[in-house]
């Protein structure tokens, strides 16, 4: 039984740092964004293709993590 309580508690710890890491990563990825938009306004829309293309890469590998620790904690 106290193996089954260690996996739900590292299935929680796995998703909360997989929660935490798509946060910084987006926030970075936004700050990056807002940054370039400012130096040079007429390049607004590539930076807005590449930031949305960033951000739904990290947002995969996000729910990559939820997915695993879900599988870890049903096993």
């Amino acid at each position: 039984m106290e193996g089954l309580g260690l996996g739900f508690l590292g299935a929680g710890i796995g998703a909360g740092l997989a929660v935490i890491g798509a946060g910084l990563g987006i926030g970075n990825v936004a700050a990056s964004a807002a940054e370039g938009v400012a130096r040079q306004p007429e390049a607004t829309a590539d930076i807005r293709t590449t930031m949305i293309i960033a951000a739904a890469l990290i947002e995969g590998v996000a729910l990559f993590g939820e997915v695993i620790c879900v599988l870890l904690a049903l096993k």
